[in-house]
């Protein structure tokens, strides 16, 4: 708060420089900012509440020889750590969770089993580069998918009844990853 207070008085006593850079610099802290919403849910935002879990799996892909990836248009393996949280604003009642950790656990090795241990240029026969951001958006709309999916005929839900967002970060090493996350 201090250094609001701070800016606030430097912009009322530089008057006689509005319109510079300087002063467009300085507004950028008085002014909120919010993240660009993504294609598949709110902005991202902070919200309180946050289940953790990590699983990996090892595919093989190339880029169909597409130049733009230089030797890794070839087949290649990749061996990815998959960190997911599901993020909600309130823990659900009567057992003050997110969502059961073992649940969620088991959604992911669920989704992650479609991909483990295969070719994703045979998975996704219609030539699509299969790139790490490409997989995380991938892995969340799977996961947001099943939990979506828990409905009975009569509308009630036998699942985790999980609200929120759905953050997965893919690792294809300790230096590089890819993130994507959406609203469930």
């Amino acid at each position: 708060f201090k250094l609001k207070v701070v800016i606030i008085k430097a912009k009322q006593n530089m008057k006689s420089i509005i319109g510079s850079p300087l002063l467009s610099i300085l507004s950028l802290f008085l002014v909120p900012t919010q993240a660009a919403p993504n294609q598949n849910g709110p902005p991202s935002v902070a919200l309180p509440y946050t289940l953790g879990i990590r699983d990996s799996i090892m595919i093989a892909h190339s880029f169909h020889d597409h130049p733009s990836f230089g030797p890794a248009g070839k087949m290649h393996g990749a061996t990815y750590t998959c960190d997911v949280e599901f993020i909600a604003e309130k823990l659900q009642e009567q057992v003050n969770w997110v969502l059961d950790i073992g649940y969620a656990s088991e959604l992911l090795s669920e989704v992650l089993s479609q991909y483990n241990m295969k070719n994703l240029d045979e998975v996704f026969s219609n030539g699509e580069f299969t790139t790490t951001e490409f997989m995380a958006r991938r892995i969340q709309m799977d996961l947001a998918e099943r939990l979506r999916e828990c409905a009975n005929s009569d509308g009630s839900c036998d699942g985790p009844g999980f609200e929120g967002v759905i953050r997965v970060k893919l690792y294809e090493s300790h230096k590089a990853w890819a993130s994507y996350e959406g609203q469930v």
